[in-house]
């Protein structure tokens, strides 16, 4: 299958490439996953797990206070962000779940885990607590997905027949570093969170693995997932910046009513990125969370 030629991506993720790229790689069914893995080997084990098109750095501040904190804490990039591989095809809930799965087994991780999702990482996480219960221990979220997202008009002009890739082509790259802005209250880390997140840009196959997500309807009503999991005996931590505008604070509602034993800590003055953005806040609870 003949790829679409979107702009400005003029690198390719091979053996030669990701020698020069910091953190792991590994071999999955699916494709190399980019990860990083560290703590005591005995210590729980604690999943990150991303957002949207957010690469593993987004979690620097809790996988930093994580490791210090004696817990050992893996962290990953989703297929088609990042270094990961953006392999050939549909962008929904079963790839990422057979992602983790994958993952987990490459790195000989049989027992059960514990879980943390941010945006449409909470969604990834509620979905394989869902499907796989027995392998997971607490759960958390942070600003989760599952609702009502605020896209720009022109990420949702993309997921039209036709022209998506063209639209997405040409506007693709400055519509997401200005949505990607929009997920701070604060603006003074937005500049070297930006420069952080283009380089994964660069690479072919990540508009198209952005937009197959965007069109294979994973960023939906997930209500009943999440009602799903309320109904299963397991800690579950929330964490929502009350000035979050891409999943708007008043989702938080929902969620708390769908899982009634959440713990649930808004945050004042805090977007999208409540645990980057007021991590001295913010990573102190997550961190008593999974100690607990």
């Amino acid at each position: 299958m003949k790829e679409f030629p979107f702009l400005g991506e003029d690198k390719r993720l091979d053996a030669d490439e990701r020698a020069k790229l910091p953190g792991a790689f590994i071999e999955t069914p699916l494709g190399v996953v980019h990860y990083e893995l560290a703590g005591p080997e005995e210590a729980p084990l604690v999943v990150l797990v991303h957002g949207f098109s957010v690469p593993y750095f987004i979690w620097d501040p809790t996988y930093e206070a994580l490791v210090a904190a004696g817990l050992r804490v893996l962290r990953y990039d989703l297929f088609g962000r990042g270094f990961s591989d953006r392999p050939l095809v549909t962008y929904d809930e079963d790839l990422f779940d057979r992602q983790l799965i994958d993952l987990l087994d490459a790195l000989g991780v049989s027992q059960a885990v514990h879980l943390l999702g941010l945006s449409m990482g909470g969604m990834i996480v509620a979905n394989f607590t869902d499907r796989h219960p027995e392998r997971v221990l607490k759960l958390g979220f942070v600003d989760p997905a599952g609702f009502e997202l605020n896209f720009p008009l022109t990420l949702r002009l993309v997921t039209l027949p036709g022209i998506g890739e063209v639209l997405f082509s040409l506007f693709g790259d400055s519509t997401l570093l200005k949505g990607m802005a929009s997920d701070f209250f604060s603006p003074e880390l937005v500049n070297a969170f930006l420069e952080s997140y283009k380089p994964q840009m660069k690479y072919k196959g990540f508009k198209r693995a952005i937009l197959s997500t965007m069109r294979a309807g994973i960023l939906g009503d997930k209500l009943a997932v999440y009602q799903r999991v309320g109904a299963q005996d397991r800690d579950v931590l929330l964490v929502w910046g009350r000035e979050d505008e891409t999943v708007p604070f008043e989702h938080s509602a929902k969620l708390v009513k769908a899982i009634p034993q959440a713990r649930f800590y808004p945050i004042d003055g805090a977007g999208h990125v409540p645990h980057y953005e007021k991590a001295a806040e913010v990573n102190p609870l997550i961190v008593a969370f999974y100690q607990d």
